[in-house]
């Protein structure tokens, strides 16, 4: 039997499935499980849709830590055994992914030669196939189609949005892996395609005219995180004052976080991450503090800390160096050890920290990340989830990742966004209590900045110098909620939120965090009905800080002034702290102000 393309199908689609028959057909997969480990429900449920569909093309996104790799190497493990495909190419985006493939691979029988280079032109005999990279492949495409075309082959594309990342690539892609038999794509996060689509990819327009990359199967995290599959996430955002000087020689300062424009926000956030400043040592300190209390109950946690370049990951690295007491591991991407590096850390559970700036963060398995720094300006929602995702796997059930962030909008969104996928999934099945042996790698990227915002960047390069700055405790972002009245670095407010043992089911969590909420309210020297005022109005806050924000911005396109220079003036006349700590009496006062000038009055 063979399907449209020409592809054998019978030996595995049809075993015991005579036609007409009412019995359900016997699937090989079923009876083999005692030579391998036991699918998670999702992976079995995929494999099942796959073997019913019997696809040339199939696309699954799976939730980072969910086990894509499992299920991508189990089909393919079917498919020999069946002899549908008798070569197998894995396209990964790193060179380092490359052999951890080919190690997962191996655990199944399957061999794979993670070290073909173009120039061999053919791999050795003793392997099944090879694991390349996407620029590998682009740069000759007609090699890998010929390999491509010589065999029945299979192949598997690991977050196959990076074939999107040039055009050159896509091109190769598509001119490779053309004539295969299968093709198997895999991402961590729903992608879309503004322009040219990835190759082997169906999309669909939405409701607001944007195409998005359709999948065969999907898994979220919120039923990832039902069936225990991965961690809950706690985010501990920072605020604090910035001051910096800008390209016209105007110094600046914000509250990290208030309403303001993006440029101002920009700035203030590069300010925040600058190794020269107070702001990074300060959340370093108590994201070490927070590590220590988790290794209170696993002993071997580790964190990682994600820079924006190299300048500012081995600076931070000096830092946590001198804070804790031991060398700390970094990860560049230009380190021919780097592989190396990420190994030592992952299985030396005396080690703290590790930094890097892509290597870790482009799919590199290490569990025992307990506790993460967002240190980095990129903002792309696609960015901020596979970042998350190097935090979130699971290895004991009540293990509690934790993430700090600097307290912009976009990012304490990005992360109310992530949590709200969880929709209060706290009633676990019981066949998800005992859980399968870990399963090797699962391959989730962080994606590049957006070209427009690398631009951005560079322009800001050696116009923008950052003067000072200083980390005050904002808030706890859990299960789409907001936890916390503030405090200082070092308070009893901090103390609190950070002490939150490592170990917790998810309804525990939001306990112990509405409980150190309540004492906070409880401290304060207020009366009942201000602390109630307090708890109350933050929403209010919220939209009077973007109702300033957008009639100052109105002001400026008017006056010509700049957006900081009249925060500054409403400041001047009208008393009062930064828009981050102002009241909403201040709030208002300060539109009233501004009303007043729009018509002439002072």
């Amino acid at each position: 039997m063979t399907d449209s393309s020409g592809v054998q199908t019978e030996s595995l689609f049809d075993v015991g499935s005579d036609v007409g028959s009412s019995m359900p057909p016997v699937y090989p997969h079923r009876a083999a499980r005692g030579t391998a480990p036991k699918l998670r429900q999702w992976q079995q449920e995929a494999l099942d849709l796959y073997i019913e569909r019997r696809p040339r093309d199939f696309m699954a996104v799976a939730t980072p830590g969910a086990g894509k790799t499992t299920f991508a190497l189990r089909v393919a493990k079917l498919l020999v055994d069946s002899g549908e495909i008798n070569r197998l190419t894995v396209v990964a985006p790193t060179e380092h992914l490359k052999h951890q493939w080919a190690d997962a691979a191996s655990r199944l029988g399957l061999a794979i030669d993670p070290n073909f280079k173009n120039a061999d032109g053919r791999h050795g005999r003793q392997f099944l196939g090879v694991a390349v990279t996407y620029a590998q492949v682009a740069n000759k495409p007609a090699l890998h189609r010929n390999k491509t075309d010589a065999g029945r082959t299979l192949v598997i594309l690991d977050e196959i949005h990076h074939a999107g990342d040039a055009l050159s690539w896509g091109d190769g892609i598509r001119e490779a892996f053309e004539p295969a038999a299968r093709r198997l794509a895999l991402t961590g996060t729903p992608f879309r395609s503004d322009t040219a689509p990835i190759p082997f990819v169906d999309y669909v327009e939405d409701a607001d005219g944007v195409r998005r990359s359709k999948a065969d199967y999907s898994y979220g995290y919120g039923p990832a995180l039902q069936d225990k599959v991965v961690r809950p996430v706690v985010f501990m955002a920072y605020s604090g004052t910035m001051r910096w000087r800008t390209s016209d020689g105007e110094e600046m300062e914000a509250q990290l976080g208030e309403a303001a424009t993006k440029d101002i926000t920009q700035q203030a956030w590069r300010t925040a991450l600058n190794p020269e400043g107070e702001w990074i040592p300060q959340v370093l300190a108590a994201a070490h503090q927070r590590l220590l209390k988790v290794r209170d109950r696993v002993e071997d946690a580790g964190g990682l800390v994600i820079a924006t370049d190299h300048e500012h990951a081995r600076a931070y690295a000096a830092q946590l160096d001198r804070l804790t007491g031991q060398k700390t591991t970094v990860v560049l991407s230009d380190d021919d050890e780097a592989s190396e590096r990420i190994e030592e850390f992952t299985a030396d559970g005396s080690k703290y920290w590790m930094v890097a700036v892509r290597m870790v963060s482009e799919g590199v398995d290490v569990p025992r990340l307990c506790v993460g720094v967002y240190a980095t300006s990129t903002s792309t929602p696609l960015f901020f989830a596979q970042a998350v995702g190097r935090f979130v796997r699971r290895r004991n059930a009540s293990e509690v990742a934790s993430v700090f962030l600097p307290s912009v909008p976009t990012l304490t969104d990005l992360a109310n966004e992530l949590e709200a996928e969880r929709d209060h999934a706290l009633e676990v099945p019981e066949s998800a209590q005992t859980t399968d042996e870990e399963e090797g790698l699962d391959d989730e990227l962080l994606e590049e900045a957006e070209t427009e915002e690398k631009a951005s960047d560079e322009l800001a390069r050696g116009s923008f110098a950052a003067l000072d700055s200083n980390a005050s405790f904002d808030r706890v972002l859990f299960d789409g909620d907001e936890f916390g009245l503030g405090g200082e670095v070092g308070s009893d407010e901090e103390r609190d939120f950070l002490g939150i043992p490592g170990l917790l089911e998810p309804e525990q969590v939001s306990t112990l965090l509405r409980q150190h909420q309540a004492e906070q309210i409880r401290r304060r020297p207020q009366d009942a009905q201000d602390r109630a005022a307090d708890v109350v109005d933050h929403r209010q806050l919220k939209k009077l800080r973007g109702e300033l924000n957008k009639s100052v911005s109105a002001y400026a396109g008017k006056t010509g002034m700049h957006q900081g220079t009249i925060h500054n003036k409403l400041r001047e006349a009208c008393g009062g702290p930064q828009v981050g700590q102002a009241t909403q009496a201040q709030l208002e006062e300060r539109l009233k102000k501004l009303q007043n000038w729009f018509v002439g009055r002072k």
